[in-house]
């Protein structure tokens, strides 16, 4: 098959859109982000999907979608359109389930991006192109495929342990599995031609997610390095303002509570007016 570029045209066209939409209109963003409580009370499973095709800034955006680009020439000419978007899409609502059950009890939880779904394209090329080098930003060295997802498989599973940021390692490792399992299905011969590399990504994620079934204490750890200074991303940040902004509005409301809004200096009415939106 060939690469017609159709695919990762559509992509960057479609989520460039609903980004700018999202970025330019709270109400909007809001109303597809990926939220627990949206999804799990109100029922609203598009979120689901949705929020897949929102992102929190430019950069976030940029990322994902350079991402997305890298690795859809060889997987368009190996799968062919509409598999590539079966995967994508699939890697997608796989990483956002894994998320909501993991999150299920964090009702102030929240996320967009397309991670999950980019994660499931970079598992895929391992699984059907081991040998394909990965060059790392800022690194003078290249790996193979096979190793950089070992490496990730580990990170993610170290950050959902520690939860010492706010990066969406569920989404990520859900995401990349279900990429990987979608190659599998349509190129099962990869299992035996690359067997040596899948297992070493899969092996470690599928011993991860039996124990986060079968024993959900197996997630209640401390993180040994303390608070979190190491390098964020525009996600992260992202996270972390919505969580602070909630903790604003609720001590804003509390003092409404307690002393009516008359209390409120001009400021706090900004503020109100500006966290309530």
């Amino acid at each position: 098959m060939e690469n017609s570029g159709i695919f990762a045209f559509s992509v960057l066209l479609v989520t460039g859109f609903i980004s700018y939409k999202g970025m330019t209109d709270p109400r909007y963003f809001d109303r597809y982000s990926f939220q627990i409580d949206g999804i799990l009370v109100h029922k609203e499973y598009k979120r689901l999907i949705s929020s897949g095709f929102l992102h929190s800034g430019w950069m976030h955006f940029i990322f994902n979608m350079l991402a997305m680009y890298s690795f859809s020439g060889p997987l368009e000419s190996a799968l062919g359109i509409g598999p590539l978007l079966g995967l994508y899409f699939g890697s997608l609502i796989g990483g956002n389930l894994l998320a909501l059950y993991i999150h299920r009890n964090h009702a102030d939880y929240t996320a967009v991006g397309a991670s999950g779904a980019v994660t499931g394209m970079v598992f895929a090329a391992i699984a059907l192109f081991p040998g394909m080098q990965l060059g790392l930003l800022f690194l003078p060295f290249h790996l193979p495929s096979w190793a950089f997802g070992l490496l990730y498989v580990l990170y993610c599973i170290y950050g959902i342990r520690s939860q010492r940021d706010n990066i969406g390692h569920e989404a990520h490792l859900g995401g990349g599995l279900i990429g990987m399992a979608i190659a599998i299905a349509i190129f099962p011969q990869v299992l035996w031609l690359n067997y040596v590399p899948v297992l070493l990504v899969a092996i470690p994620s599928v011993v991860f997610l039996y124990f986060i079934f079968t024993r959900p204490d197996f997630l209640l750890v401390d993180n040994p390095f303390g608070k979190n200074r190491g390098f964020s991303t525009v996600e992260d940040r992202y996270n972390t303002q919505k969580r602070s902004n909630q903790k604003k509005l609720d001590a804003l409301l509390d003092k409404i509570n307690n002393a009516g809004i008359e209390s409120l200096s001009k400021e706090e009415k900004e503020d109100l007016e500006k966290l309530s939106k």
